[in-house]
C-alpha cells in the first residue's frame, strides 16, 4: 500500500488508512501512525456528529448526585407531627442519656466563675473523701424516685415488670437482675424509680440498685443517683445495707461490664456461672435471693461486631480490666431519626421478678453451700425464660445461653 506524504491533500487522507507525519531535524525522518491509534485531540468532530451528540444528552434523564435525597432514603426521620406526650418521653430518655454530660459541663461552667470557688471547693472535698452516702444506702427521696419525669423515661419504652410471688418483709432481699444491656435502663426504671410501681406491688421493701463506685466521683451526677437510692457495689456498701433492717434489698447486675459486651437483640447470653460473690453475701447475711429476668433490656440497642478472638473485643476487656467498667461499639436512634443515633430504641421492657430462694445464714458459707444455692438461683431463672420467652422474646434468635 503507498503511504501519502506530509503535502498530501485531505481527500488523500482520508481516503488512507494512515497518515506520514515529517519532522525537521538533522536527518529528515518519516513515521507512520495508524489512524485507530491516533488520541482524541487528534481527531475532528463534524457539526453534524456534534449536533447528534447534544440532542442525545437532551432528551436524556440529567443524573445529579443530591446528597440530601440519598440522606433521606437512609436514614428515617421522625415526623413533624407527633403527640406532645411521646416528645416528652423522648426528652426524658435523651435527657438521662447525656446525665453525665450534662452535669460535667456545669461542673466545669461553675470553675469559670470566681466567687463560686470556695465553694466548690467544700464541695468536692466533702463529696470525695466526707460523704459516706454511696457506701450506706445513700440519701434516697421519695419525691425524686416518683417524680413525673421517670414516668416519663418508663413509658418511653415502656418499662415494667410483672411480679409472681409476694415478698415478705421481714427480711432483706438480693435481687439479681440479668441481663445487663447495655446501660441497665429497665433495671433503673424498676429499681431505681417508682415509675413502674414497685413499693405498691411490695410494700415495706426498700430496693437499691447498686452501681460502679466511679459515678459517685462525678460532681452533681452523685447526688441525682443517690436521691434514687442508688449505691456502691462494694462488698462494704451491700453489707451495710443489708444489716441494717428487715426489707433492705439490694439488686445487683450481674453481669456486670463484661455481659454488656454480649448484648445484642434477640439473644440472652449470661456472665452468671462464675459470679459466686452475690451468692455468698446473700448467705451470710441470710437474704433471699430474687432472680430477675429483663425481657428485652438486650433490645435497646444494637451493638457492633465484637466476637471473641477479634481485636476489638481485646481492646474492650483491657479497658475493663484497667478502668473497671467498659464501652460497647453501640448505636440506636436519634432525637430526630429512627435509626441513627445514641438513644434507646422504643422496644418494651418487662422485667419477670421471680420466685424467692430463701436461704439459711451462715458467716462462713462453704462453697458447696454456695454452688448448691448456685444451682437453685439458675433453675429459677430458667424457669422464667422457658415461661416467658413466647410472649415476651418472639423475636428472638437464641436461646438463653450462660456463655461464663
Amino acid at each position: 500500500m503507498s503511504t501519502p506524504s506530509a503535502s498530501a491533500t485531505p481527500g488523500d487522507i482520508k481516503n488512507s488508512n494512515s497518515i506520514s507525519i515529517s519532522t525537521s531535524s538533522n536527518t529528515s525522518t518519516s513515521s507512520v501512525v495508524p489512524t485507530e491509534k491516533l488520541g482524541v485531540g487528534a481527531r475532528t468532530l463534524s457539526a453534524s456528529t456534534l449536533k447528534d451528540a447534544l440532542s442525545k444528552l437532551a432528551s436524556g434523564p440529567l443524573h445529579v448526585s443530591n446528597p440530601v435525597a440519598a440522606l433521606q432514603a437512609n436514614v428515617d426521620f421522625v415526623p413533624a407531627q407527633i403527640p406532645r406526650k411521646r416528645r416528652l418521653q423522648m426528652l426524658a430518655v435523651a435527657i438521662w442519656s447525656v446525665m453525665i454530660v450534662i452535669t460535667s459541663c456545669a461542673w466545669l461552667i461553675l470553675w469559670s466563675i470566681p466567687p463560686l470557688w470556695p465553694f466548690l471547693v467544700t464541695y468536692y472535698i466533702w463529696a470525695r473523701w466526707i460523704d459516706t452516702a454511696p457506701e450506706r444506702g445513700g440519701r434516697s427521696s421519695q419525691w425524686w424516685r416518683s417524680s413525673l419525669f421517670w414516668r416519663y423515661f418508663a413509658d418511653y419504652y415502656p418499662a415494667s415488670f410483672l411480679k409472681e410471688a409476694d415478698l415478705p418483709a421481714d427480711r432483706p432481699y438480693v435481687f439479681g437482675y440479668h441481663p445487663h444491656g447495655i446501660i441497665g435502663m429497665g433495671a433503673l426504671a424498676t429499681f431505681a424509680t417508682e415509675a413502674t410501681g414497685f413499693s405498691q406491688a411490695f410494700p415495706g421493701i426498700k430496693p437499691h440498685l447498686l452501681t460502679l463506685t466511679t459515678n459517685f466521683q462525678m460532681p452533681f451526677y452523685r447526688d441525682i443517683l443517690l436521691a434514687l437510692g442508688v449505691c456502691s457495689v462494694s462488698k462494704k456498701s451491700c453489707s451495710n445495707i443489708l444489716k441494717s433492717g428487715p426489707g433492705m434489698a439490694i439488686t445487683i447486675v450481674v453481669g456486670g461490664a463484661a455481659e454488656s459486651l454480649s448484648a445484642r437483640p434477640g439473644t440472652a447470653d449470661l456472665t452468671l456461672r462464675k459470679r459466686l460473690g452475690f451468692i455468698k453475701l446473700a448467705i451470710q447475711h441470710g437474704a433471699d435471693l430474687v432472680p430477675v429476668f429483663s425481657f428485652g433490656e438486650n433490645d435497646i440497642y444494637e451493638q457492633m461486631p465484637n466476637e471473641k478472638g477479634t481485636t476489638v473485643y481485646a481492646l474492650q476487656r483491657k479497658f475493663q480490666s484497667l478502668f473497671g467498667f467498659t464501652l460497647p461499639l453501640f448505636h440506636g436512634r436519634g432525637l430526630l431519626n429512627y435509626n441513627l443515633g445514641l438513644m434507646p430504641y422504643r422496644r418494651e421492657i418487662v422485667a419477670v421478678i421471680g420466685n424467692p430462694i430463701h436461704v439459711r445464714q451462715s458467716d462462713k458459707p462453704t462453697l458447696e453451700e454456695v454452688m448448691e444455692i448456685q444451682k437453685k438461683y439458675i433453675e429459677e431463672l430458667t424457669r422464667i425464660w422457658n415461661t416467658y420467652k413466647d410472649k415476651f422474646a418472639k423475636a428472638r434468635l437464641r436461646e438463653l445461653n450462660i456463655i461464663d
